[in-house]
């Protein structure tokens, strides 16, 4: 199931510079959150994004992506906030990221955007 619906870059880019090294590479404390975000975002949705991704149309996977990274960056940050240069700066990092799950979370809840999916 992991990295089904984002790439692993994609999340440690979204978590930034500072993101602590150690996690960054690790392959199974990142792909153990992957496999988390996936089945939340199945679970808070209702429908089997993970299962059905081959069969979603390419112009609407971004914001499965995009949603799966922020949850992934937000859990990277959330580890280790000493390498951040304040506490301004990760939670800022946090809101922005917060923000954008909850609209595509919201969105992806709509059974008339999962219909045209």
């Amino acid at each position: 199931m992991s990295w089904t619906l984002c790439t692993s870059g994609a999340a440690i880019y979204k978590a930034g510079t500072n993101a602590n090294s150690t996690v960054v590479a690790s392959g199974s404390i990142l792909q153990e959150w992957s496999d988390e975000v996936e089945g939340s975002i199945n679970t808070l949705t209702r429908k089997d994004w993970v299962a059905s991704f081959a069969s979603v149309a390419a112009n609407f996977k971004p914001i499965l992506t995009d949603l799966a990274s922020d949850m992934i960056a937000t859990k990277i940050i959330n580890y280790d906030m000493s390498g951040y240069t304040s506490r301004t700066e990760v939670q800022t990092m946090l809101d922005v990221l917060h923000d954008n799950i909850i609209r595509n979370l919201n969105e992806l809840k709509k059974q008339e955007i999962q219909e045209n999916m």
